[in-house]
């Protein structure tokens, strides 16, 4: 992974100035003596120290696997955000609509439409489903809703040998879900007590349905256990995490709103789980800058006017893929009547890397400020570092900000006010 603030507009002065606010937030971080330091369990986890769990993922999975044709993941917001920004980085934003060895993967839950609903039943009905149930108290309102629906079916298709099919990830001793499981003698998981469900993509509540998608969890927690090194350093020059939360609270002062954008379509969902993870993290006591994404070239033809000539509100991270792995050329036309033939026998990922830097010095030159953060291929190794990074990132962030980045009290101000009206 490598950071590039070249075209941040700010200065080694401006670094420097707040270089000292960065350590002592990143002391409090990793020396757990920050707010809401009881769920930084996140920062050193793996599964060295409990490989039976490990290997429970990787078994279940392989029995989801073999005797699955679909599996439904309910979950909303960490709880599910993780696994789908994985599977579709991985896999393909299309990966469920082509034939392939392993489940097709689902999610519901996220949202209270009826017609996601009705879908999830029609899946049931018509494949060999599987169910993952994810949520640490199992009262949230919408996976709550889903489960209930979606495990009367299970029941009225598959009778007794429904309980075989339903997989429960939540805590560990309490809570609905953890009663439900117990009841039914359901194959469970635990979700950490000192991990957030923003932060959580490396327990079961991500690995389980990216392991039901056939992905190489090995290779991701290779991934972590690498960023764990690299970005756990003291060093603010080796620390890219530590520059790149230097310069976001920087542009902060003056910007509102950071626009993360990439040139890959598979990293829709990555932008969507990072945009939970700084939103719930920093976004308290009028502080935060707002995340939002776009995914180029496609939003150029959409957005592009207003990032160039708009008022200046927000800054650019540009996530950028140095190789996507394929090799498409340019073949040349003999009529050439759309003009094309200057770009016979060059690849597709060349067109699409000098669009990106066409598009960054457009939007520089415009008074938008850019940050760049490069991976060197979409796979699982370095999707998990870049999770990492990102995490690492955040909680710096909202604590140079002086917030506790693993609570989030304001959801739960709606939540209340939902269960008063339906209640009433």
């Amino acid at each position: 992974m490598r950071l590039d603030l070249r075209n941040s507009g700010i200065s080694e002065i401006d670094i420097n100035n707040v270089k000292k606010d960065v350590m002592v937030a990143y002391d409090k971080l990793f020396n757990k003596t920050g707010s809401g330091n009881e769920y930084t369990g996140w920062i050193n986890y793996s599964y060295d120290n409990n490989k039976e769990e490990y290997d429970k993922i990787k078994a279940i999975s392989e029995k989801i696997m073999n005797g699955s044709d679909a599996v439904i993941v309910i979950g909303t917001g960490g709880s599910y955000m993780g696994a789908r920004a994985t599977i579709s980085a991985i896999n393909g934003e299309n990966y469920n609509d082509f034939p392939s060895n392993v489940p097709k993967i689902f999610f519901v839950g996220n949202n209270l439409s009826e017609k996601s609903l009705l879908k999830a039943i029609k899946i049931i009905e018509n494949y060999n489903t599987s169910l993952i149930v994810i949520s640490k108290s199992g009262t949230t309102i919408e996976p709550a809703v889903a489960f209930r629906l979606l495990k009367n079916e299970m029941y009225n298709k598959y009778k007794d040998k429904a309980n075989d099919r339903i997989y429960a990830v939540t805590d560990k001793s309490k809570g609905a879900l953890r009663q439900i499981a117990e009841i039914n003698s359901m194959e469970s998981f635990v979700v950490p007590d000192d991990i957030g469900g923003r932060y959580s993509v490396f327990t079961p509540v991500g690995l389980l349905p990216v392991a039901c998608a056939g992905i190489n969890i090995d290779e991701m927690m290779r991934g972590l256990n690498d960023a764990h090194k690299e970005f756990s350093s003291n060093n603010f020059e080796e620390n890219i995490c530590c520059q790149y939360a230097a310069v976001r609270y920087i542009l902060g002062k003056t910007k509102d709103i950071e626009i993360l954008t990439n040139y890959t379509p598979e990293l829709i969902y990555i932008s969507e789980w990072w945009k939970q993870l700084f939103g719930e993290s920093e976004g308290k006591d009028g502080k935060g800058l707002y995340p939002a994404s776009l995914t180029y070239t496609a939003d150029l033809h959409s957005m592009g006017q207003l990032i160039q000539d708009g008022k200046k509100i927000f800054f650019e991270t540009t996530l950028f893929v140095d190789k996507n792995g394929y090799n498409i050329s340019i073949p040349n036309d003999d009529n050439n009547l759309d003009n094309l033939n200057y770009l016979s026998g060059k690849s597709v990922e060349w067109i699409n890397k000098n669009a990106f830097e066409a598009t960054v010095k457009a939007h520089v030159d415009g008074g938008v400020p850019n940050i760049i953060i490069s991976i060197p291929e979409v796979n699982e190794y370095y999707i998990a570092k870049l999770y990492y990074f990102f995490m690492v990132s955040c909680a710096i962030s909202a604590y140079m900000l002086d917030v506790n980045p693993f609570n989030q009290m304001g959801v739960e101000e709606y939540k209340n006010n939902m269960k008063n009206l339906l209640n009433n």
